[in-house]
């Protein structure tokens, strides 16, 4: 497969390899970046010679998800007339004209047949978290942190953060890291249950090739089946409705005067003065 500009791609012994690589962006996603990673996941997750597939980020950081500069900058004017059902003229739509990519991504790992692994080094936060959430297995390096951060810009959570987070910690515990957002260590993370793995700085990717060759030596159908298997026992099958929820609820709140002035802290990195509504 021909590498794309943001998205690199890799096929070896029966292990793919997806490397989200637009690190001077932190490796957060605009449009193309998104239909890209989608692009590659599907390819991926349908790809018979492939049994295993390793999600990853470019230079010591996982991703951030969508990128708030692209957003802020009103997102690509040509793509935006497709949306269904019609977008606001706010930063809704141009969030939804990213996330529709990922969230499809998102589903097709989770209904593939094979086991997807992220390899997260360095931060995974917002949408970069729900991205390595969404995946069956996920391992990290010492320096990974984990944080959930929405609320940070006055957003209400995508990319399967708020449909994986009380399934791996519990509800409780979900709810403290959505309002108070405390940034984890790849130890807590592991102690939380959220991750499977730590591994020292410098090991990361070499871990993630041997389990993933682990893997990939795996029976391909039984894999498949049990994956199916587990994935409707813990509600799986209705993540396709609670993406199409989380993307409608993220694109109206982006409309309001909150994440306006989020986007503006953000920027402009000061505390943000949100109103009541």
């Amino acid at each position: 497969m021909t590498d794309m500009p943001h998205i690199k791609v890799e096929k070896h012994d029966g292990v793919g390899i997806l490397t989200i690589a637009r690190r001077e962006r932190h490796n957060a996603m605009d449009i193309a970046t998104a239909q890209d990673f989608r692009k590659a996941g599907l390819q991926l997750a349908r790809d018979k010679d492939v049994r295993a597939v390793i999600v990853r980020g470019e230079g010591g950081v996982f991703s951030s998800g969508a990128d708030l500069k692209y957003i802020a900058a009103g997102g690509a004017q040509g793509d935006l007339g497709y949306l269904q059902p019609a977008a606001t003229d706010g930063y809704g739509r141009v969030f939804k004209q990213i996330l529709e990519y990922i969230h499809s991504t998102i589903s097709e790992i989770r209904r593939a047949p094979k086991p997807f692994i992220a390899a997260v080094d360095g931060p995974a936060a917002a949408g970069g978290l729900g991205i390595a959430m969404a995946c069956d297995l996920v391992i990290a390096s010492e320096r990974a942190w984990f944080e959930w951060a929405y609320l940070k810009t006055g957003l209400t959570g995508a990319e399967s953060s708020t449909f994986f987070l009380p399934r791996l910690v519990g509800f409780r515990r979900a709810m403290e890291l959505v309002l108070l957002s405390p940034r984890l260590s790849a130890r807590e993370a592991l102690a939380e249950g959220l991750i499977n793995a730590v591994h020292p700085d410098g090991e990361l990717d070499d871990a993630a090739r041997a389990l993933a060759a682990r893997l990939a030596a795996l029976p391909t159908e039984a894999v498949g089946v049990a994956k199916t298997l587990l994935n409707r026992a813990a509600g799986m099958d209705r993540i396709d409705v609670h993406l199409d929820r989380e993307l409608a609820e993220l694109s109206r709140i982006a409309d309001g005067a909150n994440f306006a002035e989020g986007l503006d802290a953000f920027f402009a990195r000061r505390a943000p003065r949100f109103g009541s509504a």
